[in-house]
């Protein structure tokens, strides 16, 4: 994609009518999100964490397929992936009901809190910014767009709920919008285009890197949902964090959950577990420390 330049994110084609908005570290992304054109309509998968993430994402789409982005999907709740909906009201915005419902209790504290303590934000970017180390440049260029979006931030709502699925139709393809219920968040929806053979999958997928657990996650429905999303006919499968992935990589995660789960129960101490080799070469190591509290906590309730 030669011609689009982003400082939050790469664009991919991973089929005809389908692309990829690959999150860059350090940019206002934070998650991946992407789009469809079926021809007659683009639809937009997830809005990023800020909105001048999200104003690059809409310009691409546009510019990309002629035409105007007229519906957008939040796959779940969390901020990464609704924050830059202000971009699209002009659009049908489009979750589940429980993601609608999620959103509308827990975001508004939250973004007004950050709003009220921009001051506090600024002073910590320049305590990191006196520290001057290479890994902290990523943290620093992040929590920057974060100080950039929250003036004019504002949440915007989906206009239209699903209860289990939605289909839209045209000439080009169609996509399946349909949700199992909830693995990694309360709710989690993917959009899946049967002739291009291509799946998003929001959160329930992560590729090399470690996936994020939650007081919310469901391990044992997130289980459920990928092995129902695996037995799909697709080829790629575009996950919320991480690179465009395949099949594979859901094998790759549900080995993840299955084998975080049994060290979960078999070892009494988990203080300084190690990573399992297989997992060792994928970003955030960190992650994987709070995964096994997650999950000891989850256990023991």
């Amino acid at each position: 994609m030669g011609e689009f330049y982003s400082k939050h994110f790469t664009l991919e084609k991973v089929s005809q009518h389908v692309y990829a908005a690959i999150a860059k570290e350090g940019g206002g992304s934070v998650a991946n999100a992407g789009f469809v054109d079926l021809g007659n309509q683009i639809i937009i998968f997830d809005t990023f964490n800020t909105q001048q993430a999200s104003e690059d994402l809409k310009v691409f789409a546009e510019k990309t397929t002629n035409q105007p982005v007229t519906m957008v999907i939040n796959s779940h709740w969390h901020g990464d992936h609704i924050r830059g909906n202000q971009t699209f009201k002009e659009s049908k915005i489009i979750s589940s009901e429980i993601t609608y419902s999620k959103m509308k209790e827990l975001h508004p504290s939250r973004m007004n809190k950050q709003k009220s303590d921009i001051e506090g934000l600024s002073n910590y970017i320049q305590s990191l910014e006196k520290q001057v180390t290479p890994e902290l440049n990523d943290q620093i260029n992040f929590l920057k767009e974060m100080e950039k979006s929250l003036p004019t931030l504002e949440l915007v709502l989906p206009n239209q709920t699903i209860e289990r699925e939605h289909t839209f139709s045209g000439p080009k393809c169609s996509a399946k919008l349909f949700t199992l219920g909830g693995g990694h968040s309360f709710c989690d929806a993917c959009l899946f285009i049967p002739e291009e053979k291509v799946i998003f999958m929001g959160d329930l997928l992560f590729v090399n890197c470690h996936p994020t657990f939650f007081e919310e996650s469901n391990p044992d429905q997130w289980v459920e949902i990928l092995k129902e999303i695996e037995a799909l006919d697709f080829d790629v499968a575009i996950p919320g964090h991480g690179p465009v992935g395949t099949n594979q990589d859901i094998s790759k995660l549900l080995h993840y959950i299955t084998n975080l789960k049994n060290i979960v129960k078999e070892n009494e101490n988990l203080e300084g577990i190690e990573v399992p080799i297989e997992y060792q070469d994928w970003k955030s190591p960190g992650v994987y420390q709070q995964n096994v509290k997650m999950l000891r906590k989850a256990l023991i309730n």
